[in-house]
């Protein structure tokens, strides 16, 4: 994908950091979003866990896609905005990711789930279709 206006712009703001990628950080991120993919698409789990591990298994392919391309970024949202400009996907999914990172927080921070079957369902979705864009770059490495 490489770098563009906007990934630049948020390295001047201070947003992203440079760095170059590293690439058994990127197989290690691969590696935990593969199995946490995996286990999240388990019925027997509860709604929590696997929305949990599902969520994190997006992250790390929108943390992947960023290092990818050269950059970091200390906040968790910022990963998942960037993936327009990182993995070539489009804002639907952008805000399906968006709005997962709310309701995690909502969980992570203060105690609310709201089991939403529709939604774990669209995330599982969308994190096996960004899993295979981030898995075609990472043979660019």
């Amino acid at each position: 994908m490489g770098s563009n206006e906007n990934l630049e712009n948020l390295l001047r703001s201070g947003g992203l950091k440079a760095e170059p990628p590293d690439r058994k950080e990127c197989e290690g991120l691969m590696r935990s979003a593969v199995d946490r993919l995996k286990d999240a698409q388990n019925s027997s789990l509860s709604f929590a866990s696997r929305f949990d591990l599902a969520y994190n298994a997006a992250h790390s392919l929108a943390l992947t896609a960023l290092r990818l391309c050269g950059y970091r970024s200390d906040k968790r949202y910022l990963v998942f905005q960037c993936l327009v400009h990182t993995a070539d996907i489009g804002k639907v999914q952008v805000r399906l990711f968006a709005l997962c990172h709310e309701r995690r927080n909502l969980a992570e921070y203060e105690g609310y789930m709201d089991e939403d079957e529709a939604l774990l369902a669209q995330l599982l979705e969308s994190t096996a279709q960004l899993l295979i864009r981030v898995q075609q770059q990472m043979t660019g490495l």
